[in-house]
Protein backbone atom coordinates (compact mmCIF):
# COMPACT_ATOMS: atom_id res chain seq x y z
CA UNK A 1 0.00 0.00 0.00
CA UNK A 2 1.53 2.65 -1.36
CA UNK A 3 -0.77 5.45 -1.81
CA UNK A 4 -3.76 6.40 0.24
CA UNK A 5 -7.10 8.70 0.22
CA UNK A 6 -8.46 10.75 3.49
CA UNK A 7 -11.62 12.83 4.43
CA UNK A 8 -13.38 14.44 7.02
CA UNK A 9 -17.57 14.30 6.66
CA UNK A 10 -20.15 15.28 8.79
CA UNK A 11 -20.12 17.94 10.98
CA UNK A 12 -16.72 19.19 11.76
CA UNK A 13 -14.85 19.42 15.25
CA UNK A 14 -12.09 20.62 16.67
CA UNK A 15 -10.02 17.59 16.17
CA UNK A 16 -10.07 16.80 12.80
CA UNK A 17 -6.74 18.63 11.10
CA UNK A 18 -5.29 16.74 14.37
CA UNK A 19 -6.83 13.71 13.09
CA UNK A 20 -5.34 14.41 9.68
CA UNK A 21 -2.11 15.40 10.81
CA UNK A 22 -1.91 12.27 12.77
CA UNK A 23 -2.45 10.27 9.91
CA UNK A 24 -0.02 11.95 7.67
CA UNK A 25 2.75 11.77 10.21
CA UNK A 26 2.41 8.24 9.87
CA UNK A 27 2.03 7.68 6.90
CA UNK A 28 5.67 9.68 6.22
CA UNK A 29 7.26 7.37 8.20
CA UNK A 30 6.31 4.55 6.28
CA UNK A 31 6.71 6.19 3.20
CA UNK A 32 3.18 6.23 1.89
CA UNK A 33 1.17 9.32 0.02
CA UNK A 34 -1.59 11.11 1.25
CA UNK A 35 -4.71 12.85 -0.77
CA UNK A 36 -6.79 14.42 1.15
CA UNK A 37 -11.01 14.57 -1.08
CA UNK A 38 -12.08 18.02 -0.94
CA UNK A 39 -15.10 18.43 0.85
CA UNK A 40 -15.61 14.84 2.34
CA UNK A 41 -17.82 12.03 0.28
CA UNK A 42 -18.94 14.64 -1.78
CA UNK A 43 -15.64 14.93 -3.52
CA UNK A 44 -16.56 11.85 -4.86
CA UNK A 45 -20.00 12.71 -7.04
CA UNK A 46 -17.41 15.24 -8.75
CA UNK A 47 -15.87 13.10 -11.96
CA UNK A 48 -12.88 15.48 -11.42
CA UNK A 49 -12.29 14.59 -7.42
CA UNK A 50 -10.95 17.83 -6.36
CA UNK A 51 -8.05 16.56 -3.89
CA UNK A 52 -4.69 17.58 -2.45
CA UNK A 53 -1.71 16.04 -2.05
CA UNK A 54 -1.23 16.13 2.05
CA UNK A 55 2.30 15.33 2.29
CA UNK A 56 4.96 15.59 -1.11
CA UNK A 57 8.17 14.37 -0.40
CA UNK A 58 6.96 12.97 2.28
CA UNK A 59 6.39 16.19 4.16
CA UNK A 60 3.39 17.61 5.55
CA UNK A 61 2.04 20.49 4.08
CA UNK A 62 2.59 23.65 5.92
CA UNK A 63 -1.17 24.21 5.90
CA UNK A 64 -1.68 21.16 7.89
CA UNK A 65 -1.86 22.80 11.45
CA UNK A 66 -3.10 20.02 14.21
CA UNK A 67 -3.89 22.84 16.79
CA UNK A 68 -6.10 23.98 14.48
CA UNK A 69 -9.91 23.46 14.35
CA UNK A 70 -12.36 22.73 11.60
CA UNK A 71 -10.51 20.70 8.35
CA UNK A 72 -8.09 21.88 5.91
CA UNK A 73 -9.68 19.68 3.21
CA UNK A 74 -13.59 21.00 3.82
CA UNK A 75 -16.30 18.46 4.85
CA UNK A 76 -19.91 17.87 3.77
CA UNK A 77 -22.60 15.99 5.06
CA UNK A 78 -23.16 14.26 1.83
CA UNK A 79 -23.32 10.59 1.96
CA UNK A 80 -23.32 7.75 -0.80
CA UNK A 81 -26.61 5.98 -1.50
CA UNK A 82 -25.93 2.27 -1.15
CA UNK A 83 -28.76 1.31 -3.60
CA UNK A 84 -27.52 4.05 -6.56
CA UNK A 85 -25.58 0.90 -7.65
CA UNK A 86 -24.46 3.07 -10.72
CA UNK A 87 -22.57 5.82 -8.54
CA UNK A 88 -20.67 3.21 -6.30
CA UNK A 89 -19.31 1.99 -9.70
CA UNK A 90 -18.21 5.38 -10.59
CA UNK A 91 -16.87 6.11 -7.56
CA UNK A 92 -14.83 3.07 -7.41
CA UNK A 93 -13.57 4.09 -10.96
CA UNK A 94 -12.66 7.17 -9.78
CA UNK A 95 -10.20 5.47 -6.84
CA UNK A 96 -8.99 3.59 -9.04
CA UNK A 97 -7.94 6.42 -11.07
CA UNK A 98 -6.33 8.44 -8.34
CA UNK A 99 -4.43 5.67 -7.67
CA UNK A 100 -5.28 5.15 -3.85
CA UNK A 101 -4.92 1.13 -2.27
CA UNK A 102 -7.18 2.50 0.45
CA UNK A 103 -9.26 5.32 1.94
CA UNK A 104 -9.98 7.04 5.61
CA UNK A 105 -12.85 7.98 6.70
CA UNK A 106 -13.11 10.88 9.91
CA UNK A 107 -16.52 10.95 10.72
CA UNK A 108 -19.13 9.57 13.21
CA UNK A 109 -22.03 6.68 13.08
CA UNK A 110 -23.21 8.29 9.90
CA UNK A 111 -20.04 8.65 8.15
CA UNK A 112 -19.67 4.72 9.77
CA UNK A 113 -23.05 4.17 7.79
CA UNK A 114 -22.14 6.45 5.04
CA UNK A 115 -18.35 4.37 3.92
CA UNK A 116 -20.19 0.48 4.20
CA UNK A 117 -20.85 0.38 0.36
CA UNK A 118 -17.61 1.99 -0.30
CA UNK A 119 -15.74 -1.10 1.82
CA UNK A 120 -17.18 -3.09 -0.67
CA UNK A 121 -15.32 -2.01 -3.32
CA UNK A 122 -11.99 -1.09 -2.07
CA UNK A 123 -10.47 -1.08 1.42
CA UNK A 124 -12.02 1.71 3.57
CA UNK A 125 -11.39 2.42 7.16
CA UNK A 126 -12.53 4.84 9.95
CA UNK A 127 -11.03 7.66 12.40
CA UNK A 128 -13.56 8.45 14.54
CA UNK A 129 -14.77 12.38 15.27
CA UNK A 130 -17.88 13.39 17.50
CA UNK A 131 -18.41 16.17 19.84
CA UNK A 132 -21.51 14.36 20.98
CA UNK A 133 -19.58 11.22 21.92
CA UNK A 134 -22.07 9.21 20.30
CA UNK A 135 -19.93 6.89 18.47
CA UNK A 136 -18.84 3.14 20.23
CA UNK A 137 -20.60 1.04 22.47
CA UNK A 138 -21.24 1.09 26.55
CA UNK A 139 -20.47 -2.92 26.32
CA UNK A 140 -19.88 -5.27 23.85
CA UNK A 141 -23.63 -6.35 23.37
CA UNK A 142 -25.58 -3.34 23.19
CA UNK A 143 -25.84 -3.23 19.22
CA UNK A 144 -28.14 -5.95 19.67
CA UNK A 145 -30.74 -4.35 21.56
CA UNK A 146 -32.21 -2.74 19.25
CA UNK A 147 -35.85 -3.90 17.72
CA UNK A 148 -37.61 -2.34 15.19
CA UNK A 149 -41.47 -2.19 14.22
CA UNK A 150 -42.95 -1.01 11.06
CA UNK A 151 -43.97 2.90 11.51
CA UNK A 152 -47.08 3.17 10.00
CA UNK A 153 -47.49 6.46 10.74
CA UNK A 154 -44.84 8.02 8.94
CA UNK A 155 -44.80 10.29 6.05
CA UNK A 156 -41.44 9.48 4.81
CA UNK A 157 -41.29 7.21 2.66
CA UNK A 158 -37.56 6.25 3.28
CA UNK A 159 -38.49 6.14 6.82
CA UNK A 160 -40.15 2.54 7.17
CA UNK A 161 -39.47 1.63 10.35
CA UNK A 162 -39.03 3.11 14.45
CA UNK A 163 -36.06 1.73 16.08
CA UNK A 164 -36.40 1.29 19.95
CA UNK A 165 -33.62 0.15 22.28
CA UNK A 166 -34.68 -2.73 24.96
CA UNK A 167 -33.73 -2.27 28.10
CA UNK A 168 -31.03 -4.75 29.78
CA UNK A 169 -29.53 -5.30 33.11
CA UNK A 170 -25.85 -5.16 31.83
CA UNK A 171 -23.76 -3.28 34.91
CA UNK A 172 -21.29 -1.47 32.96
CA UNK A 173 -17.86 -2.02 33.05
CA UNK A 174 -15.65 1.34 32.55
CA UNK A 175 -12.81 -1.13 31.19
CA UNK A 176 -14.58 -2.71 28.40
CA UNK A 177 -16.29 0.48 26.94
CA UNK A 178 -15.40 0.23 23.14
CA UNK A 179 -14.24 3.37 22.02
CA UNK A 180 -14.13 5.14 25.22
CA UNK A 181 -13.87 8.55 24.17
CA UNK A 182 -14.26 10.53 20.86
CA UNK A 183 -11.68 13.28 19.77
CA UNK A 184 -13.47 16.50 20.16
CA UNK A 185 -15.64 15.54 22.85
CA UNK A 186 -13.21 17.37 25.31
CA UNK A 187 -12.95 20.60 24.01
CA UNK A 188 -16.77 20.92 23.23
CA UNK A 189 -16.76 20.12 27.22
CA UNK A 190 -14.35 22.73 27.97
CA UNK A 191 -16.31 25.75 25.71
CA UNK A 192 -19.67 24.37 27.24
CA UNK A 193 -18.44 24.54 30.96
CA UNK A 194 -16.82 27.97 30.62
CA UNK A 195 -19.68 29.40 29.02
CA UNK A 196 -22.14 27.82 31.75
CA UNK A 197 -19.42 29.75 34.23
CA UNK A 198 -19.85 33.09 33.05
CA UNK A 199 -23.73 32.58 32.51
CA UNK A 200 -23.82 32.34 36.29
CA UNK A 201 -22.35 35.54 37.29
CA UNK A 202 -25.14 37.16 34.85
CA UNK A 203 -28.03 35.11 36.65
CA UNK A 204 -26.75 35.72 39.72
CA UNK A 205 -26.37 39.31 39.44
CA UNK A 206 -30.20 39.50 38.03
CA UNK A 207 -31.74 37.04 40.06
CA UNK A 208 -32.55 34.97 37.07
CA UNK A 209 -32.98 31.38 35.68
CA UNK A 210 -30.72 30.19 33.13
CA UNK A 211 -31.76 27.49 30.84
CA UNK A 212 -28.47 26.99 29.05
CA UNK A 213 -29.10 24.64 25.62
CA UNK A 214 -25.89 22.29 24.10
CA UNK A 215 -25.36 19.58 21.75
CA UNK A 216 -26.04 16.17 21.85
CA UNK A 217 -28.63 14.84 19.91
CA UNK A 218 -29.52 12.16 22.05
CA UNK A 219 -26.93 11.51 23.78
CA UNK A 220 -26.26 13.39 26.73
CA UNK A 221 -22.50 12.76 26.80
CA UNK A 222 -21.70 16.88 26.27
CA UNK A 223 -24.57 18.16 29.36
CA UNK A 224 -22.84 15.03 31.69
CA UNK A 225 -19.34 16.83 30.98
CA UNK A 226 -20.86 20.44 32.00
CA UNK A 227 -20.71 19.39 35.58
CA UNK A 228 -17.46 20.82 35.35
CA UNK A 229 -19.37 24.05 35.16
CA UNK A 230 -21.30 23.76 38.17
CA UNK A 231 -24.88 23.80 36.62
CA UNK A 232 -27.45 23.64 39.19
CA UNK A 233 -29.46 21.08 37.14
CA UNK A 234 -28.29 18.94 34.04
CA UNK A 235 -30.78 17.34 31.96
CA UNK A 236 -29.78 14.66 28.87
CA UNK A 237 -32.20 12.74 26.91
CA UNK A 238 -31.47 9.30 28.26
CA UNK A 239 -33.71 9.97 30.97
CA UNK A 240 -37.37 11.82 30.65
CA UNK A 241 -38.03 14.72 32.08
CA UNK A 242 -39.68 14.82 35.30
CA UNK A 243 -41.47 18.39 35.17
CA UNK A 244 -42.94 18.13 39.13
CA UNK A 245 -39.60 16.86 40.84
CA UNK A 246 -37.64 20.19 38.03
CA UNK A 247 -39.93 22.67 39.75
CA UNK A 248 -40.08 21.64 42.93
CA UNK A 249 -35.59 22.04 42.63
CA UNK A 250 -35.87 25.04 40.66
CA UNK A 251 -37.60 26.74 43.73
CA UNK A 252 -35.75 25.09 46.35
CA UNK A 253 -32.67 26.06 44.87
CA UNK A 254 -33.91 29.78 43.64
CA UNK A 255 -35.28 30.44 46.91
CA UNK A 256 -32.20 29.39 48.77
CA UNK A 257 -29.48 31.22 46.53
CA UNK A 258 -31.98 33.66 43.80
CA UNK A 259 -30.40 32.36 40.86
CA UNK A 260 -30.60 28.98 39.16
CA UNK A 261 -28.45 27.49 36.10
CA UNK A 262 -30.21 24.77 34.20
CA UNK A 263 -27.49 22.76 31.57
CA UNK A 264 -30.41 20.53 29.06
CA UNK A 265 -29.04 18.78 25.68
CA UNK A 266 -30.86 19.51 22.24
CA UNK A 267 -32.47 16.40 22.46
CA UNK A 268 -34.02 16.39 25.75
CA UNK A 269 -37.76 14.29 26.20
CA UNK A 270 -40.97 14.37 27.94
CA UNK A 271 -42.42 12.25 30.08
CA UNK A 272 -44.24 10.51 27.28
CA UNK A 273 -41.02 9.89 25.09
CA UNK A 274 -41.81 13.01 22.62
CA UNK A 275 -38.36 15.62 21.86
CA UNK A 276 -39.17 18.98 23.25
CA UNK A 277 -37.35 20.84 20.39
CA UNK A 278 -38.76 18.48 17.63
CA UNK A 279 -40.76 21.20 15.92
CA UNK A 280 -40.19 20.18 12.66
CA UNK A 281 -39.99 16.88 11.02
CA UNK A 282 -37.87 17.56 8.25
CA UNK A 283 -34.54 15.39 8.17
CA UNK A 284 -30.28 17.35 7.47
CA UNK A 285 -28.83 15.49 4.79
CA UNK A 286 -27.25 12.62 7.16
CA UNK A 287 -31.04 11.58 7.81
CA UNK A 288 -31.03 13.06 11.11
CA UNK A 289 -34.35 14.79 12.65
CA UNK A 290 -33.76 18.54 12.86
CA UNK A 291 -34.30 19.42 16.56
CA UNK A 292 -35.29 23.35 17.22
CA UNK A 293 -36.20 24.50 20.69
CA UNK A 294 -35.48 22.72 23.56
CA UNK A 295 -34.22 25.26 26.02
CA UNK A 296 -37.22 27.35 24.59
CA UNK A 297 -40.13 24.61 25.18
CA UNK A 298 -38.54 24.00 28.36
CA UNK A 299 -38.55 27.80 29.42
CA UNK A 300 -42.25 28.24 28.38
CA UNK A 301 -43.25 25.14 30.56
CA UNK A 302 -41.58 26.77 33.78
CA UNK A 303 -42.73 30.30 32.91
CA UNK A 304 -46.17 28.23 32.74
CA UNK A 305 -45.49 26.22 35.94
CA UNK A 306 -43.92 28.97 38.39
CA UNK A 307 -46.08 31.79 36.85
CA UNK A 308 -45.66 35.89 37.37
CA UNK A 309 -46.67 35.55 41.24
CA UNK A 310 -43.76 33.28 42.07
CA UNK A 311 -41.75 36.34 41.13
CA UNK A 312 -43.59 39.41 41.94
CA UNK A 313 -43.78 37.93 45.21
CA UNK A 314 -40.27 39.02 46.06
CA UNK A 315 -40.30 41.71 44.28
CA UNK A 316 -38.80 40.42 41.25
CA UNK A 317 -39.85 40.92 37.26
CA UNK A 318 -42.45 38.67 35.27
CA UNK A 319 -41.79 34.99 34.77
CA UNK A 320 -41.16 35.56 30.94
CA UNK A 321 -38.08 38.18 31.70
CA UNK A 322 -37.28 36.18 34.75
CA UNK A 323 -36.65 32.76 32.75
CA UNK A 324 -33.96 33.44 29.97
CA UNK A 325 -32.21 30.58 27.63
CA UNK A 326 -28.84 30.76 25.46
CA UNK A 327 -27.42 28.09 23.78
CA UNK A 328 -24.16 27.37 23.29
CA UNK A 329 -24.61 26.29 19.64
CA UNK A 330 -21.55 25.85 17.17
CA UNK A 331 -18.60 27.23 19.29
CA UNK A 332 -18.81 23.76 20.79
CA UNK A 333 -18.26 22.35 17.38
CA UNK A 334 -15.37 25.12 16.43
CA UNK A 335 -11.73 26.16 17.31
CA UNK A 336 -8.28 25.29 19.07
CA UNK A 337 -8.50 21.85 19.72
CA UNK A 338 -7.54 20.78 23.78
CA UNK A 339 -4.39 19.10 24.08
CA UNK A 340 -6.15 15.82 25.14
CA UNK A 341 -8.14 16.10 21.60
CA UNK A 342 -5.20 17.13 20.03
CA UNK A 343 -3.18 14.05 20.82
CA UNK A 344 -5.71 11.74 20.73
CA UNK A 345 -7.02 12.27 17.55
CA UNK A 346 -3.43 12.11 16.20
CA UNK A 347 -2.96 9.01 17.90
CA UNK A 348 -6.31 7.75 16.13
CA UNK A 349 -5.20 8.89 12.35
CA UNK A 350 -2.00 7.17 12.87
CA UNK A 351 -4.00 4.16 14.14
CA UNK A 352 -6.06 4.19 10.86
CA UNK A 353 -3.00 3.86 8.57
CA UNK A 354 -2.05 0.99 10.44
CA UNK A 355 -4.85 -0.86 10.03
CA UNK A 356 -5.14 -0.39 6.27
CA UNK A 357 -1.56 -1.44 6.22
CA UNK A 358 -2.51 -4.57 8.14
CA UNK A 359 -5.38 -5.46 5.51
CA UNK A 360 -8.34 -4.84 7.74
CA UNK A 361 -11.22 -3.32 5.91
CA UNK A 362 -14.34 -1.83 7.29
CA UNK A 363 -12.91 -1.32 10.59
CA UNK A 364 -12.38 1.87 13.16
CA UNK A 365 -9.45 3.07 15.59
CA UNK A 366 -10.95 3.22 18.59
CA UNK A 367 -9.75 4.71 21.45
CA UNK A 368 -9.85 2.25 24.79
CA UNK A 369 -9.15 3.19 28.38
CA UNK A 370 -8.74 0.99 31.76
CA UNK A 371 -7.58 1.33 34.95
CA UNK A 372 -4.04 -0.14 33.80
CA UNK A 373 -3.16 1.22 31.15
CA UNK A 374 -5.08 4.54 30.82
CA UNK A 375 -6.06 5.49 27.65
CA UNK A 376 -5.05 3.85 24.14
CA UNK A 377 -5.28 2.96 20.96
CA UNK A 378 -6.95 -0.46 19.29
CA UNK A 379 -9.09 -1.08 16.74
CA UNK A 380 -12.91 -3.41 15.89
CA UNK A 381 -14.49 -4.14 13.20
CA UNK A 382 -17.17 -1.78 11.99
CA UNK A 383 -19.75 -5.26 12.34
CA UNK A 384 -19.81 -5.18 16.22
CA UNK A 385 -21.41 -1.56 15.82
CA UNK A 386 -24.41 -2.72 13.85
CA UNK A 387 -27.92 -3.87 14.68
CA UNK A 388 -28.86 -7.71 13.46
CA UNK A 389 -30.35 -4.80 9.79
CA UNK A 390 -27.02 -3.57 9.18
CA UNK A 391 -27.46 -0.15 10.85
CA UNK A 392 -25.24 2.09 13.38
CA UNK A 393 -27.43 3.62 16.08
CA UNK A 394 -25.85 6.55 17.75
CA UNK A 395 -24.19 5.79 21.19
CA UNK A 396 -26.66 6.83 24.17
CA UNK A 397 -25.46 7.70 27.48
CA UNK A 398 -25.18 4.66 29.61
CA UNK A 399 -28.28 5.47 32.38
CA UNK A 400 -26.05 4.75 34.93
CA UNK A 401 -24.21 7.74 34.20
CA UNK A 402 -26.92 10.09 35.48
CA UNK A 403 -28.73 10.59 38.74
CA UNK A 404 -32.30 11.38 37.80
CA UNK A 405 -32.93 12.74 41.52
CA UNK A 406 -30.69 14.81 41.99
CA UNK A 407 -30.28 16.15 38.22
CA UNK A 408 -26.67 15.31 38.22
CA UNK A 409 -24.25 13.11 36.98
CA UNK A 410 -24.20 9.71 39.64
CA UNK A 411 -20.98 8.64 41.00
CA UNK A 412 -19.93 6.15 37.65
CA UNK A 413 -20.66 8.80 35.80
CA UNK A 414 -18.07 11.23 37.56
CA UNK A 415 -15.77 8.57 37.27
CA UNK A 416 -16.32 8.12 33.99
CA UNK A 417 -15.73 11.99 33.49
CA UNK A 418 -12.43 12.07 35.44
CA UNK A 419 -10.13 10.17 33.39
CA UNK A 420 -11.09 12.69 30.53
CA UNK A 421 -10.36 15.89 32.16
CA UNK A 422 -7.78 15.91 34.61
CA UNK A 423 -5.26 16.54 32.04
CA UNK A 424 -7.65 17.73 29.32
CA UNK A 425 -5.65 21.15 29.36
CA UNK A 426 -2.09 21.52 28.27
CA UNK A 427 0.28 24.64 29.57
CA UNK A 428 0.77 25.67 26.16
CA UNK A 429 -3.17 25.94 25.34
CA UNK A 430 -3.18 28.31 28.16
CA UNK A 431 -0.10 30.16 26.92
CA UNK A 432 -1.68 30.09 23.34
CA UNK A 433 -4.85 32.14 24.45
CA UNK A 434 -1.93 34.38 26.25
CA UNK A 435 -0.30 35.24 23.36
CA UNK A 436 -2.71 35.22 20.40
CA UNK A 437 -5.98 36.72 21.24
CA UNK A 438 -4.93 40.01 22.05
CA UNK A 439 -2.20 40.20 19.68
CA UNK A 440 -2.21 43.91 18.28
CA UNK A 441 -1.60 42.35 14.73
CA UNK A 442 -5.51 40.79 15.52
CA UNK A 443 -6.31 44.39 14.82
CA UNK A 444 -4.93 45.64 11.86
CA UNK A 445 -4.71 42.59 9.57
CA UNK A 446 -7.50 41.03 7.72
CA UNK A 447 -8.46 37.20 8.50
CA UNK A 448 -6.86 34.95 6.38
CA UNK A 449 -8.30 31.50 5.89
CA UNK A 450 -6.58 28.23 5.07
CA UNK A 451 -8.95 28.08 2.15
CA UNK A 452 -7.13 30.51 0.39
CA UNK A 453 -3.70 28.47 0.36
CA UNK A 454 -5.66 25.16 -0.29
CA UNK A 455 -7.34 26.12 -3.23
CA UNK A 456 -3.79 26.87 -4.96
CA UNK A 457 -2.94 23.01 -4.01
CA UNK A 458 -6.54 21.70 -5.34
CA UNK A 459 -5.42 18.99 -8.08
CA UNK A 460 -8.38 17.14 -10.25
CA UNK A 461 -8.01 13.74 -12.06
CA UNK A 462 -7.58 14.96 -15.53
CA UNK A 463 -4.18 16.78 -14.07
CA UNK A 464 -5.31 20.23 -14.02
CA UNK A 465 -5.24 22.78 -11.29
CA UNK A 466 -7.21 25.81 -9.66
CA UNK A 467 -9.87 26.41 -7.55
Amino acid sequence: MRRIGILTAGGDTPALNATIHGAVVRANQLKIEVFGLIKGFNSMFNPRVPHVHLNPLFRAIPELDATMGGTVIGASRDYVDPDDHEMLDQVAERIKRLKLDGLICIGGDGTLNGLQPLADRFPTVLAPKTIDNDLGLNYRSEADEWKRTPDDESDDPDCEYTYERIKNSVELDLDSMINYVTPGYATSVFVSAWGIQRIRTTAESHRRIAIVEVMGRHSGYIALGTAYGQPDIILVPEHPLNMDLLVEKVKDIYDLQKNVVIVCGEGIVDETGRELGAETKSTDPAGNIVLKGAAESLRQRLIDRLGDDYFKSSRREAAKSAIFIRKVGHTQRGGRPLLFDRFYASQSGGKAVDILLEGQNNAIATLQWSKNSGFYVDSHHANIFRDRWGLIHARQMHESFYDPKNMKPSRIGIEYLIPIFTTAIGHDDVENIRQTLFNSGNITRPYHSVNTDINKRIRYLNGSAGA
